[in-house]
């Protein structure tokens, strides 16, 4: 996955974050959304709102980029080292 540089996370919309407020799990390619599915528990400092907010982000961003999630709620996640279960689909997404 690319690292993105400080100047380009500035350059993102907010909506291109699944937590715009903190910046964090940028959701801006498939790689990306994959990243914020694998990572979600891991962000710290946000509220259970917050979380529903972002996962709302992130399956729209799913969808458009091709990535099947198999989780419909954030809650369905598994705690402490689960690989995420985020696939990027094998054709290409309209977006």
């Amino acid at each position: 996955m690319a690292k993105l540089n400080q100047e380009k996370r500035d350059s993102l919309p907010d909506e291109k974050y699944a937590f715009p407020q903190e910046e964090k799990e940028p959701i801006h390619d498939a790689e990306h959304v994959r990243n914020a599915v694998a990572r979600f528990n891991q962000v710290k400092g946000v509220t259970d709102s917050e979380r529903d907010a972002a996962w709302h982000r992130i399956l729209r961003a799913a969808k458009k980029f091709g990535v099947d999630v198999e989780e419909r709620d954030w809650r369905d996640l598994q705690h402490h080292g689960k690989n995420t279960t985020a696939h990027t689909r094998s054709h290409k997404a309209q977006g």
